[in-house]
Order: structure tokens, then sequence, then C-alpha cells
């Protein structure tokens, strides 16, 4: 309560005062703003009186006090319920509230996880759905797409990818490029860091890159079902390095679009540690580099043959069956993948098989193999068939080892053919079987383009000449030859072994064949 001034009156016996009371003191209806008091001029009186004021200005104090206290309670009331709903309403909660929730959602969210036989151990860090629907909706959806618990364990960090922003517009893109369905669980699971990719920076231009390469609209989504992680090489890396090199050894540049087809792991094969050291082994071996450009364009996949565990340790093994070291070149350049499969087993089956069904001994073994490496994959039942049909020609089983040992091919050609050339050989050639065994080769040419042309080219002459002399050159050379009253002697001896050279002339069609002759499908 203020004192706001004392006013003299003519009488002396009376004192006027006038108070004024704090604002809070409007609050309440029974406080009034102004107060006058009289006191008596009586000096008893008087004191009495001020004593009263005292007690009165007391009285209004302590009501004014607890008019303040009253009126602060209800206030701090409503400001506790205005903070109870400040993290919803009103407020920001404290960074304290805000981890302490964070941690309360993540904890619920891994045990939804391990209730589903998920590890999420290597999900510390990473952003993750707040409730534990959200995280079931990607669970589920991942499982629509073919992946299992175990997928997810592999790489559990697919979990932190959005169904919306993330999984649908990678799969529509995929779609759209023409990966099948029936391939896109797979492909999830040799990568599916895919489902983190962004497809404009990230996809696109890989398939843009590849698309550069020469490699056909249609066949990018096979290369892609082939190869999935090419979708995360950069394109200034790998990819560009190893296409660079395989140009520079010689492979042609209009075949690379087909090399990447059929074989796209090439694309993630490091120069330095894969593709050069292959070259340069081949090479130390007799093979040319261009030749092995040429096998390259027609076998990509050989790049995958692991050098030290696989090809090397091949090469020795074929050394100790007897294949001589000049004959290694060779022996890859017709038949591949006998640096890259298990050899040594298939070796030693098939060199006691022969040797059960016509006697063949360890070095004629070696031989068949120089000339025809195949042999150690051939199945049984088709040397069994051909060595059948050469008994019922009249051969025996001796003349049969000789010209298997001379020509391999016999065990897998077409035997319709065989039968064919066979029955014109008896009906109109007139000749003794001796010469099929000396030229056992003559069941690999066609019969109605080449046999039976140069035979009557020949009858009509009125010339003798072996088997070989009438069928083991080209065209070019058999007419040269008819020109000739006489055979050369040398002529009839010619080298029927596998060239080299034929090999790093420039491709053409793809052959239907792995044997070069002008035979007419004459194979199995």
């Amino acid at each position: 309560m203020k004192l706001i001034g004392c006013t003299a009156i003519t009488k002396p016996s009376f004192l006027l005062v006038q108070y004024k009371l704090s604002a809070l003191s409007f609050c309440q209806h029974r406080l009034t703003s102004e107060s006058n008091l009289w006191i008596s001029s009586n000096h008893g009186k008087r004191i009495g009186l001020v004593k009263k004021l005292q007690c009165s200005v007391a009285i209004r104090q302590f009501a004014s006090s607890s008019v303040d206290s009253s009126v602060s309670k209800p206030k701090t009331a409503r400001s506790g319920r205005k903070l109870e709903g400040s993290s919803s309403l009103y407020g920001r909660p404290s960074l304290l509230e805000m981890k302490n929730e964070r941690i309360e959602n993540r904890a619920r969210v891994y045990e939804f996880l391990r209730g589903i036989g998920i590890v999420p151990d290597e999900l510390d860090g990473l952003e993750l759905p707040v409730t534990v629907e959200v995280m079931q909706e990607r669970v589920e959806f991942l499982h629509t797409l073919g992946l299992t618990i175990e997928d997810i364990n592999n790489y559990p960090l697919v979990l932190g990818c959005s169904v919306k922003k993330n999984m649908i517009p990678v799969l529509d893109y995929l779609g759209k490029l023409g990966v099948r369905k029936d391939t896109l669980t797979n492909f999830l699971q040799r990568y599916p860091q895919v489902l983190h990719a962004s497809v404009v920076v990230d996809l696109a231009p890989v398939v843009k890159y590849l698309q550069g390469m020469d490699i056909k609209p249609n066949d990018i989504p096979r290369v892609l079902e082939k190869y999935p992680e090419v979708m995360g090489f950069k394109l200034e890396g790998t990819m560009s390095t190893s296409v660079a090199y395989l140009v520079g050894i010689g492979v042609a540049r209009r075949e690379i679009g087909g090399v990447l087809t059929r074989y796209p792991e090439i694309l993630g094969m490091r120069v330095g540690r894969v593709i050069k050291p292959f070259v340069e082994y081949l090479e130390t071996l007799g093979i040319p580099r261009l030749a092995v450009a040429r096998l390259i364009e027609k076998r990509p996949h050989i790049l995958g043959f692991a050098l030290e565990e696989r090809i090397k340790p091949n090469v020795e093994s074929l050394l100790e069956f007897e294949v001589r070291q000049m004959s290694l070149a060779s022996v890859i350049a017709q038949y591949p993948e006998v640096i890259g499969i298990d050899l040594k087993p298939k070796i030693l089956s098939q060199r006691s098989f022969l040797n059960s069904v016509i006697g063949m001994h360890a070095e004629d073994f070696a031989r068949v193999v120089e000339k025809m490496p195949q042999i150690i994959s051939l199945s049984n039942s088709p040397v069994v068939k051909h060595v059948d049909f050469l008994k019922e020609c009249g051969f025996s089983l001796e003349q049969v080892r000789k010209m298997v040992v001379g020509c391999p091919q016999l065990l897998a050609l077409n035997l319709g053919i065989m039968k064919l050339n066979f029955d014109y050989f008896q009906s109109k050639m007139g000749r003794p079987l001796e010469d099929l065994v000396a030229f056992p080769a003559f069941f690999t040419y066609g019969l109605e383009s080449t046999i039976k042309p140069r035979h009557k080219m020949v009858a009509k002459k009125g010339l003798k000449c072996s088997l070989a002399w009438l069928l083991n050159c080209s065209n070019e050379k058999f007419e040269e030859r008819m020109t000739f009253d006489t055979i050369d002697m040398e002529e009839m001896e010619m080298d029927s072994s596998f060239d080299m050279n034929t090999l790093m002339e420039p491709r053409g069609d793809e052959s239907a064949s792995d044997y070069e002759d002008d035979s007419d499908d004459e194979y199995i």
C-alpha cells in the first residue's frame, strides 16, 4: 500500500490520510481502489486510531499477499498444463528428450528385427524407421521381391532403404530396361546395393555407357542379369581401362559389344591383376598376342579362369601326361576350356576309358589330345557308338585305334554323315579299306560339296591318287592340281596339324563348328 499524501484541515483535531493499494488488489471485488480515514483530533483517540490504521494496513497487506498467492497458483497450474502438452502442441521437447525418444524407438525396432531372425548389429548409425510398423512394411516388401531373412542378414543395410523413395523407383527403372521378373531375386541377392542407388545419378549413366560400347539395347537387360554388379561401377574406373586394354592387344573394336554381352564380368576385371597377366602367360606358351585377342573375341569367358589356381596347374598336368611343350599353344588355341576345367581327373578317366575300348596307350592318348583336345571332355556314350560303327564297317580293333590316333574327330562326328560317306566310298570309289585307315579324315569332308565333285573330276581324267591328295587341299589348290599331268608325291604328305595363323586372321561370321574344315555339319 502506498501513501498518496496528507491534507491539512482547518480543524486541528482532524488529520486526513489518503492511500492506494497495489494494482493486484483490483483483482478482488472486496477491495476498493481508494479509502479515506478520519481520525479524531483527540490525542488519545488519535493514537488509538493510528494503531487501528496500522492494524488495518497490515490486514490489507496480508489480504493483498493472499490474493497474489491465490492468483499465482492457478497461473502456475495453467503453466504446468501448458508444459505437459508442449511437445505436441505449443513447444519443442528438449534435446535430451528427443535423444531418449530416438533410443527408445530404435530399441523397439531392434527388438522386432531380432524377433524375426534379423541381426541388427550392423545397423547402428543407419537411419531407420521410427516405428515398428514402417520397418515391418519394409521387411514384407523385401519378401515380396524374393529376398529371405538370410538374404537380408547378408546385407542388412538394405533395411535403410525407403520403399517409396528408394526401392520402387529403382525397380521401375530396371523393369523399363527389360530386366525380367523371374531374374530379379537373383539380381538383388547378388547386388542388393542397387536399392540404395539413384536412378539419375548412378544407374542411367552406366546404361548409357554400355550402349556406347555397342551393346544392343535388347541385350542390355541380359548383361545386367548376368552381372548386376556392373551397376555399381564408376565410368572412369575399371570399366574403361579393361575395354581399352582389350582393344590395345588386338580385340576388334566392332567385337567389343559382343564380347561384353557374352561375358560382362570383364568390365569388373583389373587390367594389372587379371587381364594383363593372363595375356602375357599365354604368350610365354607360344600363343601370339593377336591370337590371344582372337580367342577372347570367340570365348571371352576364358578371362575368368584363375591364373595361379587353375591355368598354370592345368598346363603342368598336360605336360605330365606327355603332351609336348611345343604343342601346348596348339592345344589351348583349339580348346581354350582345357586351361579352365578340373583337368587332371578328366585326363585320367578318359585315358583309362579309351584304353579299355580300343587299347589306346598313354603315348597315343597324348597325340590324340594334341590333335583334338576336346577328347578330354567327350562323354563315353558317343565314343562307344562310333567305335561300334567302325567295327561294323569291317575295320579291326587295331585299325580303329590307328584311325582314331590319326583323326580323333572320328569319335565326335555325326554318325549319319559318316554312313553316307562310307556308302559312297564303297559303292562309287572302289577303294580298299586300307585307304581309309591311311586317311581317316575322309569322314570329315562334305560328301556333296567336296568328295563327289573331286572324285568325278579325278575319275574323268583317269588319275590314280591317294585320298589325302584328293581331299586335303583347298578348292583353288585342287583346281591347280587338275592342270598337272602327273601327281607330285610331295603334295600327298601335307601337314594337317592346327595352323595358328588361321586363328589370327580377321574374324568373319561365327563358325558353327570348333573345327576348321569344309565339312557339311558332320559333327554331332
